[in-house]
């Protein structure tokens, strides 16, 4: 049997143990099997890393961007080089298809070290002249910072937060989630490798309600950047809002995607539309809150979509994560498990129609005990139905009709979270008119996923508040100082 694999808090540009005895197991969620531990931190040790990280914000602020920007790219092309380590444990840890690790998720992590690594070099004051003298805008980095990244992308988000704090002066005290702690480990093993300096970035491992509560409530703390469930979320807005602290939360969705009838009756684009929809339904098993979990169609194509779109599923491949032929892995918990199966009991008792899937999978070999779900698709259900309205962040997605333009907003707008929306038509008039209906924080046409890093991602409603990505991530990192000159 392999030994545990003991993971360790950076503190100070230190790896600190936790107390053996009370580390909670890290599941590979193929297997069911426990593979490593993680640290069961204190909010002594969070104090402890904001400490550290006091210390060396001083130094840290008052380096160039430039400076800063190499030391982004340093830790950037110590990731690449180790990138095939850093795909397996991924995929180990989260369950999701080693290909799916391997070419997009911690290549995205890289990336996002090196997007803000530039846009250091780039980030420059605003002035003004004319109207009332002078006036020119300081941006300055606000000190320690809390980050916060969830189980489901677990490096990509978790560099997607701590890259435009670091590039912006800050000092970070981040923790990613106990369910994937493992790549953020590593990545702090890298910083150590690198001689990245000691007490910039410290990860504090343990359970949110312990761990993530201290590093909210710390008055060191003078933002917190988090993404994971809008219950959680609501929990840090009751804190940070009379604290005063700067507050971004990305939260759930529970998002739609429209297909009108022009854009799958064209056969030069039906095969990229009906692949892309399923890639929006089913990657990372559902466990991404972009995901197009309610597919609203126009009427008229109805059945001959369900049907395709059907086809596509059942060809898709559940089973072993490290098999490249794997297109769906398993579910990230046990406790997730049995969530997504109660969600399709509920839709079950609700009246939905179950077109496939609907069980657990129990595939081959080694991953005979792991927690996988069949991808499943539901008809028959209305917009105000728990099932349509809740998230369940897992491989099941519903299928509704709409009559026309009206009616396709009013299905898509039916829910309380307002993350994201995809839109597939041929008229360039709908498409914007459609795009500005929708409520929402991203809107893509005639695509899913496609992201320029330098543009503002995040949602309304439940699915959160503010904004990151780009110069609103910079912004956000930051505190305005506006200097005015008389003139005359």
């Amino acid at each position: 049997m392999t030994a545990l694999l003991h993971l360790t808090h950076l503190i100070g540009g230190e790896a600190r143990a936790g107390d053996a005895a009370s580390a909670p197991p890290v599941h590979d969620p193929a297997t069911g099997t426990a593979f490593a531990t993680c640290p069961a931190g204190s909010a002594s040790d969070v104090d402890a890393a904001v400490r550290a990280a006091q210390a060396a914000f001083p130094a840290w602020s008052s380096l160039p961007n430039e400076t800063r920007a190499r030391w982004l790219n340093q830790l950037a092309d110590a990731l690449e080089a180790r990138i095939d380590d850093f795909a397996q444990a991924e995929s180990r840890d989260g369950g999701k298809p080693l290909k799916l690790a391997r070419e997009i998720e911690i290549p995205r992590a890289a990336q996002n070290l090196r997007f803000f690594a530039a846009a250091a070099t780039q980030f420059a004051s605003e002035s003004h002249h004319g109207q009332a003298g002078l006036n020119y805008t300081l941006r300055a980095p606000l000190g320690v910072v809390g980050c916060i990244s969830p189980w489901n992308l677990p490096l990509y988000l978790f560099t997607w937060k701590i890259a435009p704090a670091l590039a912006t002066g800050n000092c970070v005290v981040a923790k990613p989630s106990e369910i994937t702690p493992v790549t953020a480990w590593m990545l702090g093993e890298l910083t150590r490798d690198i001689g990245f300096p000691p007490g910039v970035l410290n990860i504090v491992h343990g359970l949110g309600p312990v761990v993530g509560k201290a590093l909210v409530e710390h008055p060191g703390i003078k933002a917190v950047s988090f993404t994971g469930s809008t219950a959680v979320g609501r929990q840090i807005a009751a804190h940070c809002g009379p604290a005063l602290k700067k507050t971004s939360l990305e939260l759930g969705g529970k998002n739609a995607t429209v297909v009108f009838a022009d854009a799958f009756a064209d056969p030069s684009r039906r095969e990229r539309l009906l692949d892309t929809v399923v890639r929006a339904a089913f990657q990372n098993s559902g466990q991404i809150c972009l995901c197009g979990s309610r597919i609203l169609i126009e009427r008229s194509v109805y059945a001959d979509f369900r049907d395709a779109f059907l086809a596509r599923v059942h060809a898709l491949r559940a089973g072993d994560p490290f098999d490249p032929a794997t297109r769906l892995g398993p579910l990230v918990s046990r406790a997730h498990f049995d969530k997504v199966l109660a969600c399709i009991a509920l839709a079950r008792s609700e009246g939905g129609h179950v077109l496939c899937g609907g069980d657990a999978l129990q595939p081959e070999g080694r991953c005979a005990d792991g927690w996988f779900i069949a991808p499943t698709v539901i008809e028959g259900l209305g917009p105000e139905c728990r099932s349509n309205t809740e998230e369940i962040f897992g491989p099941v997605v519903t299928l509704q009709a709409f009559d026309d333009d009206a009616h396709a907003l009013a299905l898509a707008n039916a829910t309380p979270y307002g993350l994201s929306a995809s839109v597939w038509t041929q008229r360039l008039d709908r498409a914007h008119r459609i795009a500005a209906g929708l409520h929402c924080g991203i809107v893509w046409i005639n695509t899913w996923l496609l992201r320029d890093l330098r543009t503002p991602f995040g949602g309304v409603g439940q699915s959160g508040m503010g904004r990151e990505g780009g110069m609103e991530a910079m912004r956000f990192f930051t505190e305005p100082k506006n200097i005015c000159i008389q003139l005359d």
